[in-house]
């Protein structure tokens, strides 16, 4: 005879529910505490008085939230019992549904609640709790996409409540204000109401000009101090912006350029030294009198003694170098005493010495952007195809790391060289190859002829394709072949040359890439003046040109990277940001293919979305 025993949370749960089903007692909903969600909504179901059973579900909903388990407290706050909230709990109903949304980062739930919320909702809670509803209104409408919203909602509380941080509160006005499209700022400065709010507004506008020199920002921003004299923001400037307005008089005047412009590296290191000096040249805000660039040769150098030499000698920034074994050298450092924008990346878990930055062309920005993408348009099983050899580790770590982050993984992950049977390896992959294995165990098993028609595996959404064009024109019609034409593939920006060349890219139609500014803006004055002058400076040299365009203008910003969070510069080679421990990361544009000719694209279905509302 079998025993089965139940655990002992089982048992309260029945006795619970027993109790309740046959009235022997009933439930004292000032201390009942529910186990799940499910048990908090059966009990308030058997209560004939409504507004105590609402009462009595947000405690609950606020007990689990204690215990950080926002998605059971999402199941009560969404249940039909509070579909319609009694008068008096209203309040707290919206405080404890905000604080769950936003922490699970619910999109939709956060629409459907920022519809019932008003500017100076906030305001109907006591003071002791006001600040927090006020920046979980702000989060709230911000998850949303309602970031004109959440800026109001901070200048209320602003306005409302002396005790607050007031830095804080206008460094996130201002960051609120930044991510509203252009479109509602012209709208709102036609409508606005209140001295406050028409200086933020107006003060958001003044930066929008794409290519505005660092000097020119500074002059608008103590321009417009001065025609805000008693404005908030004007005594208490957002952080961000009190950087613009004083990095004119703190940029570096002595750069040494320290590049490869010998050897093997010797094309790259020319290329981004020539688009360090074509930003430098086009860029009306420098003053060269002033600043003065040298160029220093690293190949065949010890870069370690080189630094030693350079920083002895008055330099401010020291851009390079390029070799990463060089940017490794100067691990051994605690700090460096002249800083580097150095021009490739370190290890994840390197040492990384105060005074030191990373930028380059990562591949790992990449991979995490197509993850990014992958998610964002719920294609989250993936199959993946990446070369072998170091730099495909780097990429798939980078990729399988975010997508998992996201939710997402790969179902299979091919690792191939170019000499491959690519045929084999695409077989591989769509489980053709399964499909063919299992049909002949079949025929083994039965002794007879099986019809046999191969299938490709049913359960993944999209392919990751990572390849340069003459393996991805291959692999492309290889997917239709084998069943899986259907399939949307992504790649990174390898997958192009660079160049447009529809007669041969004809094979890549419908390939969703990432790539850089530079390659993919077809308005952007700076290329089209560059490449006049210098046509070379095309497909990778191209790249490379970029990079050493927006190592120029990160030579004038680090200082704002670093100390500003969610500061961003608009570069060649994407949105440039930094991490915490001085890593520029780049945030690049999205394409697809038609007719063998690289179409624009947004840079998300969720972006695309939000843009439309």
């Amino acid at each position: 005879m079998t025993k089965h025993r139940l655990n002992p949370k089982t048992i309260l749960t029945l006795f619970v529910l027993a109790l309740l089903a046959t009235g022997c007692a009933s439930v004292n909903l000032e201390s009942h505490v529910a186990e799940t969600a499910e048990q908090a909504l059966q009990t308030a179901s058997t209560q004939s008085d409504r507004q105590q059973a609402q009462s009595y579900l947000l405690r609950s909903a606020d007990e689990f939230q204690t215990r950080d388990d926002h998605t059971s407290a999402r199941e009560i706050l969404t249940s039909d019992q509070l579909s319609t909230p009694a008068a008096e709990l209203e309040d707290q109903y919206l405080l404890l549904s905000m604080a769950s949304a936003t922490a699970l980062e619910d999109r939709d739930w956060a629409r459907e609640l920022a519809a019932e919320l008003s500017t100076d909702q906030f305001l109907n809670y006591e003071r002791g709790l006001m600040a927090r509803a006020a920046n979980l209104q702000a989060d709230t409408l911000e998850l949303a996409g309602d970031h004109l919203g959440a800026a109001a909602t901070l200048i209320t509380l602003a306005q409302s409540d002396s005790r607050q941080n007031l830095q804080a509160i206008h460094d996130r006005i201002w960051q609120a204000l930044k991510a509203t499209s252009d479109t509602q700022l012209n709208e709102e400065a036609g409508t606005v109401l209140g001295y406050e709010a028409q200086g933020w507004i107006e003060l958001a506008g003044i930066l929008r000009e794409p290519g505005m020199s660092l000097d020119e920002q500074g002059r608008r921003v103590r321009q417009w101090q001065n025609n805000w004299p008693g404005h908030p923001a004007s005594s208490a400037l957002p952080s961000e912006l009190g950087l613009i307005a004083s990095l004119a008089e703190s940029r570096p005047e002595q750069i040494t350029l320290a590049l490869p412009l010998e050897g093997p590296l010797a094309s790259a290191g020319k290329a981004i030294r020539d688009g360090f000096f074509a930003a430098y040249y086009s860029d009306q805000s420098a003053d060269r009198g002033k600043t003065s660039i040298r160029v220093v040769n690293t190949a065949g150098s010890d870069f370690r003694t080189l630094y030693d030499e350079m920083s002895g000698n008055g330099q401010d920034l020291i851009v390079g170098p390029l070799e990463k074994d060089a940017v490794a050298s100067l691990t051994s450092l605690t700090s460096l005493p002249v800083p580097v924008l150095g021009l490739n990346y370190l290890p994840g878990d390197a040492n990384v010495p105060a005074g030191l930055y990373q930028f380059g062309l990562s591949a790992e920005d990449e991979a995490r952007q197509i993850a990014d993408r992958l998610a964002s348009e719920n294609n989250h099983q993936a199959l993946v195809l990446i070369p072998q050899g170091e730099w495909g580790d780097r990429l798939e770590n980078a990729l399988l790391e975010r997508m998992a982050e996201n939710g997402s993984v790969a179902l299979d992950t091919e690792r191939y060289f170019k000499k491959d049977n690519l045929r084999a390896v695409t077989a591989d992959l769509l489980g053709i190859t399964t499909s063919r294995e299992r049909a002949i165990d079949v025929e083994r098993t039965a002794g007879i002829d099986v019809e046999f028609e191969p299938r490709r595996r049913q359960d993944a959404d999209a392919v990751v394709m990572v390849a340069e064009p003459t393996v991805a024109r291959q692999f492309k019609p290889l997917f239709a072949f084998y069943f899986g034409g259907d399939l949307p593939v992504y790649s990174p920006s390898m997958v192009y040359e660079g160049n447009k060349d529809p007669s041969r890219d004809r094979d890549l139609n419908e390939v969703i890439f990432t790539d850089i500014p530079w390659v993919l803006d077809a308005n952007n004055e700076f290329r089209i003046t560059a490449t006049e002058a210098l046509p070379d400076m095309r497909g990778q040299l191209g790249r490379l040109f970029a990079m050493g365009a927006d190592a120029w203008n990160l030579s004038k910003r680090l200082p704002l990277l670093r100390q500003v969070e969610g500061a961003a510069i608009d570069g060649q080679t994407g949105t440039l940001t930094m991490t915490p421990d001085g890593s520029i990361h780049r945030e690049q544009l999205w394409a697809r293919f038609n007719s063998g000719t690289p179409e624009l694209l947004p840079a998300s279905s969720e972006d695309e979305r939000s843009g439309d509302e």
